[in-house]
């Protein structure tokens, strides 16, 4: 399966600033499950509490109460680059000639390893393995005294994805980065303004969406208001495709698409590609579910649900020291046997990265007795790693990387096996440009960051083994 990236959250100007990072985060969980962390200001001091776990795990009454003030930045993390260590929970907090701020980042920086260089021999010392804390070092070593100026001439010299919030006693600053491959959203809650990565996150607190930041800009928020600035050369955006397919919630609008309809959009423009006679249409859940509905309702086929998912699982567990064929897979799904027998399916998933998951969830179907399997993806096969903030396995250990369709087939073990076509995907996309689909057609904007950019960061400066609680 993919792993998600990271999610940001921030409001200014509220009373419950805290309480409603924490809501916020929550909404946003799905995008990171490793660390979560709040930090808060009251105008003078800055207050932060991060560690390893759910959201709803690491922040208990007496944490949140400690987080004062009327304003606040959040993050829940998946560790795409740097190790998943307490250490590397967000926001990081710093202080420098400047003051104080806390940073809160989505997204990788691909040019991080040539920078944290440079850094290291003019000596920085980095406390994270992050590429993240880069941003810091180079506003705190900025020729510029204004803090904006230091941030922007900051922002110049990275390359990659991200999405920040930065916080100050002063203000609250967003960011996009110049492709836009992040999403970033601005909305409002009476008097309050609040950003996150999704807009799911302003429906749980109420806020109204008003929209989102667009490629390259800089949003920053004080008590004067908000202005919008333009620190970086303007270029063709183009947003993570995986957004609409799989990381988003289909609950949350990007760039005025609602998440929920697209999937549905491709699953019945899987279904006009690739239809195939069956008894009944089942997703692998959760993320599926909206394209199986659309490939049901394309065909007529009954959409039934055929496996059932677990929701209660972590990142660990205890495995049996007995061994369970295929255990990792059944204590995440679980097939309804008696509604499967003799059945023919049409199994619909949102993407087949190793194709690891994909063949035990055959297996488990085949054992539930279903007569026939046919596997329907959901977007193009997947032939490239991804740089810009997903963590993705090396090209050769992509199952479609180089492995035609008959080969695949036989690797998962269905009867059928069919994707949906580049072409059927820009068709869902009206044919639209401003998106990166690189993992597809390895055509990277900008051209192909440097193969090992991912480990860059990965060697230990100063072991810490303390948590914040």
């Amino acid at each position: 399966m993919i792993k998600e990236y990271c999610g940001i959250f921030g409001i200014w100007n509220h009373n419950e600033a805290a309480n409603l990072a924490y809501l916020g985060l929550y909404s946003l969980q799905h995008r990171g499950q490793e660390t979560a962390g709040i930090c808060s200001t009251d105008g003078e001091r800055m207050f932060l509490f991060s560690d390893q776990g759910l959201v709803a795990d690491v922040f208990r009454r007496e944490q949140i109460a400690g987080l004062t003030g009327r304003s606040a930045i959040g993050h829940v993390r998946y560790s795409t680059t740097g190790s998943s260590a307490s250490r590397n929970a967000q926001p990081i907090l710093a202080k420098y000639w400047g003051g104080s701020l806390a940073l809160a980042h989505n997204g990788n920086l691909t040019n991080a390893d040539a920078l944290k260089g440079r850094l290291e021999k003019q000596g920085a010392i980095f406390h994270t393995t992050m590429d993240s804390e880069i941003l810091l070092h180079l506003i705190a070593r900025s020729e510029e005294h204004d803090f904006l100026e230091a941030t922007k001439n900051a922002l110049r010299a990275l390359e990659g994805s991200y999405s920040f919030v930065i916080l100050r006693p002063d203000c609250l600053v967003a960011i996009k980065d110049r492709r836009g491959f992040r999403p970033l959203c601005l909305g409002r809650m009476d008097d309050s303004v609040v950003v996150a990565s999704e807009s799911c996150a302003f429906d749980i607190i109420g806020a109204e969406m008003v929209r989102e930041l667009e490629a390259g800009e800089m949003v920053v928020i004080t008590k004067d208001g908000v202005r919008s600035e333009f620190p970086m050369p303007r270029i063709t955006p183009t947003l993570c495709i995986f957004e609409y397919i799989y990381f988003a919630r289909p609950d949350s609008v990007i760039s005025g698409r609602s998440v929920y309809e697209t999937r549905k959009r491709l699953g019945r423009q899987l279904a006009i590609e690739h239809p195939i006679p069956a008894d009944m249409v089942v997703p692998v859940p959760d993320s599926s579910n909206p394209a199986a509905l659309g490939y049901s309702q394309q065909t007529g086929i009954p959409y039934e649900i055929g496996l059932i998912r677990s929701h209660y699982v972590g990142r660990t567990f205890i495995e049996p020291r007995q061994s369970i064929r295929d255990f990792g897979a059944k204590i995440k799904y679980n097939p309804l046997q008696q509604s499967l027998v003799g059945k023919r399916l049409v199994v619909v998933d949102d993407s087949i990265v190793r194709g690891t998951t994909a063949q035990k969830i055959v297996k488990m179907l085949r054992a539930a007795r279903a007569s026939e399997i046919h596997y329907r993806v959901s977007c193009p096969p997947w032939k490239n790693p991804c740089y810009y903030g997903i963590d993705t396995p090396s090209r050769e250990e992509l199952l479609a990387s180089s492995r035609d369709l008959e080969t695949m087939r036989v690797h998962i073990g269905a009867d059928t096996l069919a994707f949906l076509s580049i072409e059927g995907l820009a068709q869902v996309f009206d044919h639209q440009n401003g998106f990166c689909h690189a993992c597809f057609d390895g055509n990277y904007p900008g051209g192909r960051p440097r193969e090992h950019f991912k480990e860059i960061l990965e060697a230990p400066n100063v072991l810490v083994t303390s948590s914040h609680r």
